[in-house]
């Protein structure tokens, strides 16, 4: 009977084992998640596997040679209770797959010089501010006036958004 299985795959291989998978005609599914990843100052999204070196695939064992499967490029071995092959619930994949669709996170377009802030948290919530800089990996200035005085403060970059004019 054809069930999900979970493959243990070469460290980052998992593309490469899906694609081999594919062309032997055998589902899989990688969930593949966005994060943050900061490299000479510069933060960008990256897509990495939810769960690194794991792979899941659908197949039915009775049709298709186990030792075919460890033997595609990538591909470790398939995960199991000793030598019997543990068969995954229809329903946890549908899970993940939905809660991977729905965490996708919103793409930072970043602050200009000039721009139009305003804080969401902290003791200055819901004022506004001037953005000037950013300041390290999650950190930037932003120029508020407080008691009729511009002062240049040094805040956490997520603890403010841009005002859409």
């Amino acid at each position: 009977m054809k069930s999900w299985y979970l493959l243990y795959c070469k460290p980052r291989e998992e593309l490469r084992a899906q694609q081999n998978l594919a062309m032997q005609q055998v589902e899989s599914y990688l969930p593949i998640v966005q994060e943050e990843r900061t490299n000479q100052g510069k933060t960008k999204l990256v897509e990495v596997p939810l769960f690194p070196c794991y792979l899941f695939i659908n197949f039915d064992p009775t049709e298709m040679s186990v030792s075919r499967i460890h033997s595609t490029r990538g591909v470790s071995r398939i995960i199991g209770c000793k030598e019997a092959m543990t068969p995954i619930d229809d329903r946890i994949i549908e899970e993940i797959k939905r809660r991977v669709s729905i965490h996708k996170p919103v793409i930072d377009v970043g602050f200009q010089p000039g721009d139009k802030v305003k804080f969401t948290e902290g003791p200055f919530i819901d004022l506004e501010a001037i953005f000037e800089e950013k300041n390290a990996e999650k950190r930037c200035f932003v120029l508020f006036n407080i008691m009729g005085q511009q002062k240049r403060l040094c805040v956490d970059s997520t603890s403010v958004v841009k005002i859409r004019t």
